[in-house]
């Protein structure tokens, strides 16, 4: 259907123009438990979250009850010259707004006189008692991009003149808006993140009278599952609406741009291709496959920034690191500034009280990013390189022959290495030895429910097959059977018959090799270096 709607990842998201998730419940739950109780708030999430398509969808929600004053500190770098000016910028910014919601004449003109040289805030500040008390509406003020300039003292004297006329207006001796919205990265209310912690004095913001924003503003399987139905509807592809939208949350935690992205890449350059000439061809699970490979291999602005910030925080990027490759737990702390800084830039979340990479489709970015520095240098990724033709049938990968090669080349290269060595490089070593095998034709992923320093389970996909490699730490025959079992348990899971182990054993006895082992129906390929 040319002409219609599109998937969109750049801007603003328009329901008339764009393949949208429903986010009504959301939009429901922030007018009812915020808006409508009359508090002041931040809706700080990471990078294309979906923020300013929240506050467009708000608007139009909120417009017939309210007058809503909706601006963005986007392009407004001058207004923070002195406090004149910013209370200038927000004189004209406020002026359009309520001239386009049909404000009176009068009100308007009132509103668009000068403010005082001397007290420029102080002034605006009456001003917006005036508009507050003369409107025939409550009105809400909603600022997006608001940490654009959040490290500045002017920013803090703003915030600090919103904060004694709602303290005021809680007290009924003055008039002010019945609500306050501010969207950014930051949670405004603690600035430390934004400012050098030497600036003691900008430590503390004046925003902690701002409600805690707990609204969950990842998409839903059910609301992404409307989406494609409606783009199902309009191109008539009859795909497996439910799969896909599975396949897109698993994959992306139900991160707005990721989910927008993948459904983009699909529609406009898996679809069309060679491979898959029509969009029913790609709606399906290897052009779902494909789609994911050519993302993981773009250059969009999510990725670069999350590269930017790992470049400029090295201690993130060394937790990030320690998390992929070896495994190791670590405890949530909110006081940890590291962690503080992952999560707040959406590269990191909080689960079961222990940090994890966000989502699946973060993780193989950032493996891809990791192991491309270290595989020029790597002695096991020249090895597999050399014959990585051996290791591909057809359209299949001969798993049993890679492990087999492995083993080869990890004894040659590192059989006088030390115990501990082995236990924290390990899983690298192989993954450094897999990708040049399968780069540029399938991806891989670690199950993030079985990754820890005893056991992690690699998923490739491999021109739309599955292969699962259970690797782990040898740590005698009962904790090996229970693996073998968890193993079967999983391959279950993805309807498989035969399943992969690579187990670094430290026994001095152990018989090094590749050899095969048949648990009831299920096949298991074992390696043991």
């Amino acid at each position: 259907m040319d002409g219609g709607k599109k998937f969109n990842t750049t801007g603003i998201c328009i329901p008339s123009e764009h393949y949208m998730a429903d986010t009504s419940g959301m939009i429901d739950q922030i007018i009812d438990n915020y808006i409508e109780q009359g508090e002041y708030f931040t809706i700080n999430r990471a990078r294309q979250f979906g923020k300013t398509t929240t506050l467009e969808l708000l608007y139009h929600r909120l417009k017939e009850k309210y007058l809503v004053l909706d601006i963005s500190f986007e392009a407004a770098d001058e207004y923070f010259r002195s406090l004149g000016a910013l209370a200038k910028g927000l004189i004209m910014d406020i002026s359009e707004r309520l001239e386009a919601q049909g404000v009176p004449e009068v009100l308007r003109r009132e509103w668009e006189m000068p403010v005082s040289e001397d007290f420029p805030m102080r002034d605006f500040g009456k001003k917006i008692t005036a508009l507050c008390r003369k409107s025939s509406k409550e009105v809400i003020l909603t600022i997006d991009e608001v940490d654009k300039n959040a490290d500045n003292q002017i920013f803090l004297s703003f915030l600090g003149l919103l904060r004694e006329k709602y303290l005021k207006q809680k007290s009924g001796r003055d008039s002010t808006f019945k609500s306050v919205i501010l969207a950014g990265v930051y949670d405004v209310k603690n600035l430390k993140l934004k400012l050098h912690v030497s600036e003691e004095s900008k430590y503390n913001s004046p925003w902690n009278i701002a409600a805690d924003f707990h609204v969950n503003m990842s998409l839903t399987e059910a609301g992404i599952e409307g989406m494609l139905r409606e783009y199902d509807g309009d191109h008539h592809i009859g795909m497996d609406i439910k799969y896909i939208a599975r396949q897109l949350c698993n994959y992306t935690s139900g991160y707005p741009f990721l989910v927008s992205r993948l459904c983009k890449i699909l529609d406009e350059q898996v679809a069309g291709t060679e491979e898959f000439p029509d969009k029913a061809s790609a709606w399906t699970k290897t052009g779902f496959q494909a789609a994911v490979k050519r993302m993981l291999y773009e250059s969009n602005t999510l990725f670069d920034d999350i590269r930017k910030k790992l470049d400029e925080y090295p201690e993130l990027s060394q937790m990030i690191y320690t998390l992929l490759f070896v495994g190791k737990d670590i405890a949530y702390s909110p006081d940890h500034l590291v962690m503080d800084i992952g999560i707040r830039f959406g590269i990191l979340k909080c689960a079961n009280e222990q940090i994890a990479v966000a989502n699946r489709i973060f993780e193989m970015r950032l493996y891809n990013y990791y192991l491309a520095e270290e595989m020029l240098g790597s002695r096991m990724s020249s090895a597999s390189m050399q014959i990585k033709n051996q290791f591909i049938r057809g359209s299949y990968l001969d798993m049993e022959m890679i492990l087999k090669k492995f083993v080869e080349h990890f004894t040659d290269i590192y059989a006088d290495s030390t115990d501990r060595f082995i236990e924290e490089n390990g899983r690298r070593l192989f993954l450094l030895y897999l990708k040049p095998i399968i780069n540029g034709t399938g991806n891989y992923y670690v199950e993030s429910r079985t990754r820890s320093m005893g056991r992690t389970d690699v998923i490739v996909d491999y021109l739309g097959r599955q292969y699962i490699i259970e690797m782990k730490i040898y740590h005698g025959n009962e904790y090996h059977m229970r693996g073998e079992n968890q193993l079967i348990g999983y391959l279950n899971d993805y309807h498989l018959q035969t399943g992969y182990m690579l187990s670094f054993n430290f026994n001095k006895k152990k018989q090094i090799g590749v050899h095969t082992v048949i648990l009831g129906e299920k096949t298991l390929i074992e390696a043991i270096v």
